[in-house]
């Protein structure tokens, strides 16, 4: 019993450190892409800049954490980091549509309509970034969202063959965030083995390239 006892505690030691290995390896490895709006390198040239969903209100309202990921989005857009903008998230149902809602907050702010891309399949990091690579024919990219889920963007994009940088959006303690940075970790450690296996996302379709006109996609 002692014996078996110490290979369990050996196998849970193992498996924590292998699982805290991943993280500071993603983590780290990411550190030279996080840019802010004032440091995006002069040679970027990226095709888009990517605002990655998260929830709306029911009253069809960003969320305070989608608000300030809109913001940095449309920052970046009047700073000409990019000539489009890729507003990627979830629209699974007719009642909820993430990327509706992204879209009409960047029009009301004046980017053209023309410039605005949706993603209605984006229903998770992965497939975001594997569509905006297959979809829309993404090669280089600012990737926007919040500072703690910036480096499972940015290693899922490059580990994609995409070139990525990120630029963090306001705010990065909203109510949950422990249980938040919690998850987080877990999904870096999923996403890291999605990028080895390359799984198609849940949905894929016919190419609409970022270069062309963005209300081709309007939902």
């Amino acid at each position: 019993m002692k014996r078996l006892a110490k290979v369990c505690i050996a196998i849970v030691v193992t498996g924590a450190l292998v699982f805290t290995g991943l993280n500071v390896y993603m983590t780290t490895s990411t550190d030279d892409s996080v840019v802010t709006v004032n440091s995006v390198p002069s040679e970027a040239k990226a095709d888009c800049i990517l605002i990655l969903g998260a929830s709306v209100r029911a009253n069809r309202k960003p969320s305070p954490m989608l608000l300030k990921r809109l913001e940095r989005g449309l920052e970046l857009y009047r700073k000409k980091a990019a000539p489009k903008v890729l507003v990627s998230g979830d629209n699974a149902t007719v009642a909820y549509n993430e990327v509706k809602v992204m879209r009409e907050w960047l029009q009301a702010k004046g980017v053209p309509p023309q410039d605005i891309f949706e993603d209605h399949a984006g229903f998770s990091t992965y497939e975001s970034m594997y569509r905006a690579r297959d979809v829309f024919k993404v090669k280089r990219m600012i990737v926007v969202t919040q500072r703690y889920h910036l480096a499972r963007a940015i290693y899922t994009g490059d580990a994609l063959g995409l070139k990525v940088w990120g630029v963090a959006a306001n705010g990065n303690n909203y109510s949950g965030q422990i249980k938040r940075d919690m998850r987080e970790w877990v999904a870096r450690v999923k996403d890291l083995g999605k990028t080895v296996y390359k799984p198609e996302p849940r949905f894929l379709g016919p190419a609409l390239p970022i270069s062309g006109d963005g209300r081709a996609t309007m939902g």
